[in-house]
């Protein structure tokens, strides 16, 4: 198990960062993720009000706030999004754009965001960034909002997956260790409607080459642990199986 500094923002890939706020006193920990490309950053997830300082500090220490350019609101929680206005003002250009999936944006607005938005519905659930590096939009309804999304990164093989592969976890670590699999049952068991919408999306993504899962609760998940996750929830009731 690799040691880790979770006072910094601690790398993924090359190009992918956690931002995160390790809080030692909760089972559930927020994961917001930078992408640094060639010509965008992009910010996934923000977070909340509470966390906002640490995370904020941890991106200013990766780039200059200016060179965000685009945020991806998997969906309208407050954990997700909720820092959004105040994280507008600190970035301070006028071509920032918010990407979310109208069900969601009806909410997100709600939050005094100023921003334009990205309706990824309304653009074939794709975007392409300057430097032709493609972003592909997952709509996972009722998992567990109806305009939840997750995004698939091409050229990293990355799945940002928001809630989705979350986990609540005593001993939380930001790579799955030994509680894994199992440390996702209980937060899909929560929050997640059945086992019917969770499998549906777990055979989609059987057909997707991912070398990583990036949740936005949780731990990131890499390697053969992707195919184990997607087996495990493919499997596990949740929500009113259990009622």
């Amino acid at each position: 198990m690799r040691e880790l500094d979770y006072n910094n923002s601690i790398a993924i890939t090359r190009e992918i960062y956690w931002v995160g706020f390790y809080d030692e006193t909760s089972k559930l920990h927020c994961n917001p993720y930078l992408l640094i490309d060639e010509d965008d950053v992009l910010f996934f997830d923000p977070g909340s009000i509470p966390h906002f300082p640490v995370i904020m500090r941890k991106v200013i220490d990766m780039v200059n706030p200016s060179e965000l350019s685009l945020i991806i609101a998997s969906h309208q929680d407050p954990d997700i999004c909720g820092n959004l206005a105040v994280l507008e003002d600190v970035i301070s250009r006028s071509d920032l754009k918010i990407v979310a999936h109208t069900n969601s944006i009806r909410f997100i607005r709600h939050y005094g965001v100023q921003s334009g938005f990205y309706h990824v519905n309304d653009n074939d659930f794709k975007i392409e960034l300057k430097s032709g590096r493609k972003l592909e939009f997952f709509f996972t309804p009722y998992l567990h909002s109806p305009g939840a999304i997750a995004t698939y990164d091409h050229q990293s093989k990355t799945l940002f997956s928001s809630d989705i592969f979350g986990a609540l976890d005593d001993n939380w670590s930001l790579f799955a260790g030994s509680n894994f699999p199992k440390a996702m049952d209980s937060f899909h068991q929560q929050y997640m409607p059945n086992n019917a919408v969770l499998r549906k999306f777990m055979e989609r993504l059987e057909n997707v080459d991912i070398e990583r899962i990036l949740p936005q609760h949780g731990s990131v998940i890499e390697g053969p642990k992707v195919q184990l996750a997607i087996n495990h929830l493919k499997n596990l009731s949740c929500g009113i199986d259990l009622m």
